[in-house]
């Protein structure tokens, strides 16, 4: 389908930007609450904005996050100026998105580079005694949506392989991989990336029992590593010359008050 030259065209002035924001929300399906909700901001925020009077420009980026808008342009429209940045525009789409939403924590890209790359992923089997699941977890940078994309591989269980985002307070020691689907939410919560290079926390999440779903949580650990030895993931027992290692790093994981099995 043909795109309206419209949509295509850059605003130019605030009713432009308020139009185009109005536009995605019909096209998005999205009221005033839901876009506040989505956006992270108070609804009366969203009103204020929708009627044309002035928010602060973290508002208009977390709406046009929201909306999939071009940020920058509809700022620029909304003051009636070009704003510029001390080292030229930053793109928040395409190749060089480079800041996550602000309810994911607002971090930049350079911020959080050291988190990208592949990690040893070790948790207790919710089923078998003595059996620890090791599996391969990716993190990357998704430009199109600017944040840390983690997708788990080469887990025994294939079948009920997560893919989801990081989530970083500022505040915080601790970080979030959330896993979203159909209403389904899986939450694992670690420290952040020591010098080590390893995260360690707690996962929460559904496990098949019998014949229905149970919640269940365990400790978790996360090791960064460049190669993979053979053997070294799928269901390791005690038999395994990795089980030891993998058993001591996960009993840390409480021992070192990682976290709280209450």
């Amino acid at each position: 389908m043909k795109k309206s030259a419209v949509a295509t065209e850059p605003a130019l002035s605030r009713e432009q930007a308020l139009d185009r924001i109005k536009t995605a929300m019909v096209e998005k399906k999205l009221t005033q609450a839901e876009l506040a909700d989505a956006s992270d901001c108070h609804e009366k925020t969203i009103q204020n904005l929708l009627g044309g009077r002035s928010v602060r420009d973290q508002t208009l980026f977390d709406v046009c996050m929201v909306l999939g808008l071009d940020f920058h342009g509809l700022r620029d429209a909304w003051h009636g100026e070009t704003v510029a940045l001390a080292n030229g525009p930053m793109e928040l789409k395409g190749d060089g998105g480079v800041v996550a939403p602000v309810y994911m924590g607002a971090y930049t890209r350079a911020a959080v580079d050291h988190y990208i790359g592949s990690y040893l992923t070790l948790r207790a089997s919710f089923s078998k005694p003595d059996t620890i699941v090791a599996y391969r977890t990716d993190i990357t940078w998704d430009p199109d949506w600017p944040s840390l994309l983690f997708e788990e591989r080469d887990r025994p269980d294939s079948t009920y392989s997560h893919r989801g985002r990081l989530y970083i307070p500022s505040s915080s020691m601790f970080i979030h991989l959330v896993s979203l689907t159909k209403g389904a939410m899986r939450m694992i919560i670690v420290s952040q990336l020591d010098r080590e290079a390893e995260m360690r926390g707690l996962i929460t999440t559904l496990n098949k029992h019998r014949a229905t779903f149970t919640p269940v949580s365990t400790p978790i650990v996360y090791a960064l590593r460049s190669t993979f030895e053979p053997g070294s993931l799928g269901e390791i027992t005690p038999s395994s010359p990795f089980y030891a290692a993998y058993k001591a790093a996960l009993a840390d994981t409480l021992d070192q008050g990682y976290a709280r099995l209450v």
